[in-house]
């Protein structure tokens, strides 16, 4: 199951650092990042993050969680933020909250793959295995990218192939 990695298939792009107090990379997510209805101690709070090192040419980032081993052709978008300010380094946990005040102004929640704008924690089926969730914050070109509430984290997705400058990547896991 994990030798799919959806951003191998993207044009290479340099990294940069991004850290969580919330969870540590290649670890099993705390319940407080898993989905309240999967786990009874589930809390669906979007995990901390603060990121450095990015190209000075950045003017806006988005951040995404992305688990690619759901059972789907199509993997399954759990979190998609656009148009974070250039001056926004971190995030707070819950930030991803829908109607979270910790989000700043300007910045665009889209609908997850659930089909509401904010964070939905880890919720693989049970007995499928560990899933991977990929959470990246991606260094754009551009201040906005000039999408509507209802765009899907898909063509989100579309927009950062031609904006994308850097992009920094942590992976949790979680099964049932």
């Amino acid at each position: 199951m994990f030798d799919y990695d959806p951003y191998a298939f993207l044009t290479p792009v340099p990294s940069f650092e991004v850290r969580s107090d919330s969870f540590t990379d290649g670890s099993v997510f705390a319940p407080a990042q898993v989905h309240a209805g999967a786990h009874p101690d589930g809390l669906d709070l979007s995990p901390a993050l603060s990121w450095s090192g990015f190209p000075a040419e950045t003017r806006s980032f988005v951040v995404t969680m992305f688990d690619p081993d759901a059972p789907t052709a199509s993997g399954y978008w759990h979190w998609a933020v656009a148009d974070l300010p250039v001056s926004t380094t971190s995030l707070a946990q819950g930030a991803g909250t829908p109607g979270s005040p910790q989000l700043p102004a300007g910045a665009l929640c889209l609908k997850n793959d659930a089909g509401f704008p904010g964070y939905m924690g880890s919720a693989p089926p049970a007995g499928h295995g560990a899933h991977r969730y990929m959470v990246v914050v991606h260094a754009v070109d551009v201040q906005t990218l000039e999408l509507s509430p209802d765009t899907t984290a898909a063509t989100l997705g579309f927009n950062l192939h031609f904006h994308t400058l850097a992009r920094a990547r942590l992976t949790g896991l979680f099964e049932l």
